[in-house]
């Protein structure tokens, strides 16, 4: 998945220091590479430095003063500082990141943004290129984001940075009713907001697509295993489930269901889509309408699982997690196999 990112054109952000070492194993180089995280652990740190990444979001004052002691001639840092603007998106209370009340960035309302730009600007070594602000995900306006500018606009008005990262959380249709803007209108309104905010047309404008761009390509396969009527409503089982999707039990999200041996037949029987696991909350979708001959060994398709999905999965109730398979001009290939009891086995100490 990196390297399609990559050959495409795009950078690679990671978060931790094993997407780190996925990416990097990958074959991207380093200079494609945006390191971000809110606690980054000091070996990550040295080893984004030690290899030399694109940029290093800044997150709060303790990783100021572990990049002090990390930061050298040969190992210099380049920079963004995640600042917070204030802006409470119009989503789940679970993904805004841009509100004050916040475990990300530094407050600019606070004065503690300024702060850790003078900081670093004063250690040698350090280039600061500029913020970067992230309001939140599955945001299906731009006033946000209008807002999210004139006020990173203003705040860096007078620091001649060249670069400004207005983040991403552009949201995507999950299910039949919801609308949302494509990337170019996204990116149109996001750029006339720049220009109407005065920015300096010489500074670079970067963005975070992310969900964005691969949610809609990804669909998730299931095979039903059992089926149980009771009085309130009738309840389909599949072979997955909370582990390999956790987001409709952590944020409520909302999915389509089809069934793959007849995708476009009329769907007039409503289920309640569970998983496997013990859990009664294991539900995929509250309310799945599917054909009347949707039945035990079905193999049923949410689509719309290309982001957050396989990347949050776990092996709770140590289910294996399934193959990845990418499709395209006809053609598929494996890109990750099946998982085994064995593997699940492999760290247990004897």
């Amino acid at each position: 998945m990196a390297r399609l990112a990559v050959d495409e054109g795009l950078c690679i952000d990671v978060a931790t220091g094993g997407e780190l070492d996925l990416v990097l194993r990958s074959g991207v180089d380093p200079s494609r590479i945006v390191l971000h995280g809110n606690n980054k652990l000091p070996s990550e740190l040295e080893r984004a430095l030690d290899v030399g990444v694109h940029r290093v979001v800044v997150d709060n004052f303790d990783e100021i003063e572990r990049l002090r002691s990390l930061v050298s001639a040969q190992r210099p840092l380049h920079c963004l500082t995640r600042v917070t603007p204030g802006v409470e998106a119009h989503t789940h209370e679970f993904v805004r990141t841009g509100q004050e009340d916040t475990k990300f960035g530094f407050s600019v309302m606070s004065g503690d943004a300024r702060h850790a730009i003078d900081l670093l600007r004063a250690m040698s070594h350090v280039t600061v290129h500029g913020v970067h602000a992230h309001i939140g995900s599955q945001i299906f306006d731009v006033a946000g984001f209008d807002e999210e500018v004139r006020i990173l606009v203003d705040f860096t008005r007078d620091d001649d940075f060249d670069e400004l990262c207005v983040g991403g959380g552009l949201g995507v249709a999950y299910v039949a009713g919801e609308e949302t803007l494509s990337i170019a209108q996204w990116g149109s309104a996001v750029r006339s907001s720049i220009a109407a905010a005065g920015l300096d047309p010489t500074v670079r404008i970067t963005a975070e697509p992310g969900r964005s761009i691969v949610a809609q390509a990804g669909v998730t396969l299931y095979s039903v295993g059992a089926v149980k009527p009771v009085a309130q409503r009738t309840y389909m089982a599949v072979d997955g489930g909370m582990s390999d999707n956790p987001r409709p039990v952590l944020y409520g999200s909302g999915y389509e269901a089809f069934d793959v041996s007849q995708p476009l037949a009329p769907r007039p029987q409503s289920v309640r889509l569970v998983g496997r696991h013990c859990e009664s909350g294991d539900v995929l979708i509250d309310e799945a309408w599917l054909p009347e001959t949707t039945g035990v060994d079905s193999v049923i398709a949410t689509p719309v699982t290309g982001a957050y999905g396989y990347s949050m999965a776990s092996n709770y109730n140590r289910v294996p997690r399934p193959a990845v398979i990418f499709v395209a001009d006809g053609r598929a290939r494996e890109v990750l196999r099946r998982e085994t009891f064995d593997d699940l086995a492999r760290l247990e100490v004897k």
